[in-house]
């Protein structure tokens, strides 16, 4: 493992019974990175990320995570929806609080990490609303404020933006970006939007045939290499991130 590397993979063979999905995976995430993992469904990004979290042991090669900053307790994990039963009233206070389950958070720093995670979601004000009234941008970032109570130093986000309209996709992102530029945090972010990708990332994974290419943006977000995954032509126009930036705005009605 690369001594600044949060999450390293080498030679990594992954799959499920019967089924070899990913093969010859070589990664390094460094600390302070915005990863973006892209391809089309079914080739291999959320096995991946399943992997990283330690639910899926590979069938060849290995994963390794760095002992502080990526240690199981500080990854905190964004699935694409919640698993709540909508029929249960629950605050958004009560929904962020289960990002402690499986933490020794003392009962003193609960209250803080709550605040911390609500003001750099967006959500600072809405502890007391019901998640169910709120809208699918909001329940997204609350979902993004769950992980954030752990205090993480890895975030990764299994396709949060999907079914959300691009006011709330911009919401969401800047948050993100304004975690990872001011507080250091990692992200590793599953996405099949080649744009979102060239707008926030630093570094790119292309998934395809059951292969990865893994690099800066600059370099993986080529023409010939994205016409190579998607199997069309793509006119893509790497942007700077500066834009990114700027501090969370505030959601659309």
């Amino acid at each position: 493992m690369h001594a600044d590397a949060v999450i390293s993979g080498r030679g990594l063979e992954l799959g499920y019974p019967g089924r070899k999905v990913l093969r010859g995976v070589d990664l390094d995430v460094r600390s302070g990175e915005f990863w973006f993992l892209l391809g089309p469904n079914g080739t291999g990004k959320t096995t991946l990320v399943r992997a990283i979290l330690g639910l899926l042991p590979p069938l060849r090669g290995r994963i390794d995570l760095h002992p502080e900053r990526a240690r199981r307790d500080r990854l905190g994990f964004v699935p694409q929806r919640c698993e709540l039963n909508p029929a249960l009233s629950t605050r958004v206070r009560e929904f962020v609080s289960l990002g402690f389950v499986g933490t020794r958070v003392p009962a003193a720093q609960r209250a803080e990490r709550l605040r911390w995670a609500l003001l750099h979601s967006g959500l600072e004000g809405l502890e007391r609303a019901d998640y169910w009234s709120l809208s699918g941008g909001q329940r997204q970032r609350a979902l993004v404020a769950r992980a954030l109570v752990r205090r993480p130093g890895v975030i990764l986000l299994d396709e949060p933006i999907g079914g959300l309209d691009v006011a709330s996709e911009e919401v969401l992102l800047r948050a993100l970006s304004h975690l990872n530029r001011e507080h250091g945090v990692t992200i590793v972010f599953v996405t099949h939007q080649l744009a979102i990708a060239a707008r926030y990332g630093t570094h790119v994974a292309l998934f395809h045939a059951g292969t990865v290419e893994a690099g800066p943006r600059e370099t993986i977000l080529q023409s010939a290499a994205v016409e190579r995954v998607f199997g069309v032509p793509v006119d893509l126009r790497v942007e700077g991130a500066a834009a990114a930036t700027a501090a969370v705005p505030q959601e659309a009605p």
